[in-house]
């Protein structure tokens, strides 16, 4: 796995985010692993010789397979305004997954009705409102294929759990390597492909907007599809 130094995308005395890998825990769960959080606060507390505990917000999340753009707040006043970001949709979050079939349309937008089985650690996501379900929204767009892969770029307007997951697998679609969701074998390194690929938000105290990209996991499929999307 690489250094943190080595996937550090933004740092200021307010924030810092960074390329989060496949099978990286965002924050702490019940597993009690090592997360990226803890990382970033070793390198943090190195850097800059801090005394004692460091200081890190967590103002979102992503799942532990997913990789991409994980941003962190330093300040507590970084924390809350991120917060408040985050919850008013002033995050712009884009997304890109390879799944195994071509979507009905090259580009949609899909709303459904999104439960969580907290137990599975699970989402489904249903056509109309259904008892204790949320509204997911998102867009897609076909980006590339090859002959047994396709690439999405998806815009997400709401935030659920698990939400691009289970909405692509309402439309029959399947992110490569995800098991949990209907795709039949694991990727080498345990991940998915979906990749948190770009955020903007505006920063918590300069209030200037910022852009932030990710590149995706080095290997031959998405090298492959990164070659033909920018090459």
């Amino acid at each position: 796995m690489s250094p943190i130094e080595d996937r550090i995308l933004y740092e200021d005395n307010h924030l810092i985010v960074v390329d989060k890998m496949c099978g990286e825990l965002s924050q702490g769960d019940e597993t009690g692993d090592r997360t990226l959080a803890d990382a970033v606060k070793a390198y943090l507390k190195s850097k800059y010789s801090k005394p004692g505990n460091v200081y890190l917000g967590i103002p979102h999340r992503l799942d532990r397979p997913t990789s991409g753009v994980m941003v962190y707040a330093r300040t507590e006043k970084a924390l809350v305004r991120l917060n408040d970001a985050f919850r008013t949709d002033d995050v712009s979050k884009t997304y890109w997954a390879i799944v195994d079939r071509l979507p009905p349309k090259d580009s949609d937008t899909l709303t459904h009705y999104i439960v969580r089985d907290s137990q599975a650690n699970k989402s489904t996501a249903y056509m109309k409102e259904v008892k204790g379900s949320k509204k997911a929204v998102l867009k897609y767009t076909l980006l590339a294929s090859s002959e047994r892969y396709h690439l999405l770029g998806i815009e997400l307007y709401t935030g659920r759990h698990h939400q691009i997951r289970a909405q692509l697998k309402a439309i029959g679609l399947h992110i490569k390597g995800d098991l949990k969701y209907g795709f039949p074998r694991s990727n080498p390194d345990g991940g998915i492909c979906l990749h948190a690929r770009r955020i903007e938000f505006t920063h918590p105290v300069r209030k200037e907007r910022l852009t932030i990209v990710a590149p995706p996991p080095r290997d031959a499929l998405w090298d492959w599809f990164v070659s033909r999307v920018e090459g």
